[in-house]
C-alpha cells in the first residue's frame, strides 16, 4: 500500500521545488511499487505532469533528478513517441557541402520503443537485417532481448532511458524497420555546431551540470531530456552525453561513433569527437538515434 495519500499530490504543488521534487519522487515510488494499488487516474496525471515540469524547468541536483527520469519512466512519460509521429522528429537545414536537410529523432531511441521492436519480432525478420547483420544474429547467444532480460541490466532498461548496449547491426535493422536510418556524422556534426559552429549543443564552454557524462558521476543513462541545456535549438537532445551514438558512415567495415556518455569524460562530449567500432561493437554507454531524408 502506498504511503502517500491522493490528496498528496495536489498539496505537493503548492511546495517550493526542491520540497515538491521529494516528496512527489517518493509519492511516484510508492505508486509504482509492485504491492502498490496506485492511486486514482486523475491523480496519476497529475504526478505526472509535476514530474515532467520539474524534469524540465531543471530542479534539483543531479542524481535526484536522476531519480524523477526513473520514476516518470516507470509511471508512463508521455514525451515519449515514436518514428510514426510527427513530433518524434526536428528539421535540420544542412549546408550544401553536406546535403539539402535532415529530420533526425529529439531523442535517442529508447528502451521503450526498442522493446516494442523486439515484441513486434524485429529480431526474428530477415529482411530488416543486412546480410552481415543477420549473419551475425544467427551466431551470437546473447542479443539485446537475452541481455536486458537479465537481472544486473534494471537499472539500464528503464522505459524513457535510451538502449543501450546495441551493435551497429541491432541499430541498424531498428531504423529499417522505421523506414529510416542511422546519422551520418557529418549530419550528426552539423546537427551540433550549426550555423554558429558550437563545440557543444548550449555553445560553450562545456561547464558543469550540462550533459550525463563522467564527471557528474550518475554511473548510468539517464531518462532522455533530463540534462536540459544539452539541447540545439532545434530542440535536438543528449548530443554531447548521456550515451554515446552509433553514425551510419565508417572506414572500411568499422563504423563512427560519437563517444559523448555517461561513462566517458567531458572530451569525448565535444561536437567532433569520434572514433571508430566494429559493427559488433557493444556496452553500456553506446545506443543510436534515427535519421531520414
Amino acid at each position: 500500500m502506498i504511503g502517500e495519500k491522493p490528496m498528496d499530490v495536489s498539496a505537493a504543488l503548492g511546495l517550493p521545488p526542491d520540497q515538491r521534487l521529494a516528496l512527489l519522487v517518493r509519492i511516484g515510488r510508492a505508486v509504482t511499487d509492485e504491492e502498490s494499488n496506485g492511486i486514482p487516474d486523475a491523480e496519476h496525471a497529475l504526478l505526472v505532469k509535476a514530474l515532467v515540469s520539474l524534469l524540465e524547468e531543471g530542479h534539483g541536483e543531479a542524481h535526484t533528478r536522476l531519480e524523477i527520469g526513473e520514476v516518470l519512466g516507470l509511471l508512463g512519460d508521455p514525451r515519449l513517441s515514436t518514428p510514426a509521429d510527427a513530433d518524434y522528429w526536428a528539421h535540420v537545414d544542412l549546408p550544401p557541402q553536406v546535403g539539402s536537410a535532415v529530420q533526425i529523432g529529439r531523442f535517442p531511441v529508447t528502451n521503450a520503443e526498442f522493446q516494442h521492436f523486439v515484441d513486434e519480432g524485429g529480431y526474428d525478420d530477415a529482411s530488416l537485417w543486412t546480410d552481415a547483420g543477420w549473419a551475425w544474429l544467427k551466431g551470437v547467444d546473447d542479443p539485446w532481448p537475452l541481455r536486458a532480460a537479465a537481472a544486473s541490466s534494471g537499472p539500464f532498461v528503464v522505459p524513457n532511458q535510451p538502449v543501450v548496449g546495441v551493435t551497429w547491426y541491432e541499430a541498424s535493422a531498428y531504423a529499417a524497420k522505421h523506414a529510416s536510418r542511422l546519422p551520418r556524422f557529418d549530419e550528426r556534426l552539423w546537427v551540433v555546431r550549426g550555423e554558429e559552429r558550437r563545440p557543444y549543443p548550449w555553445g560553450s564552454p562545456f561547464g558543469a551540470g550540462n550533459a550525463n557524462t563522467r564527471e557528474e558521476v550518475l554511473r548510468r543513462p539517464c531518462a532522455v531530456g533530463l540534462f536540459v541545456n544539452d539541447c540545439t535549438p532545434e530542440g535536438v537532445r543528449d548530443l554531447a552525453g548521456n550515451v554515446a551514438e552509433w553514425n551510419l558512415d565508417g572506414v572500411g567495415d568499422q563504423r563512427w561513433i560519437h563517444p559523448g556518455a555517461w561513462d566517458q569524460p567531458s572530451m569525448a562530449a565535444w561536437a567532433k569527437a569520434r572514433f571508430l567500432e566494429t559493427p559488433e561493437s557493444r556496452w553500456a554507454g553506446l545506443g543510436f538515434r534515427l535519421a531520414r531524408d
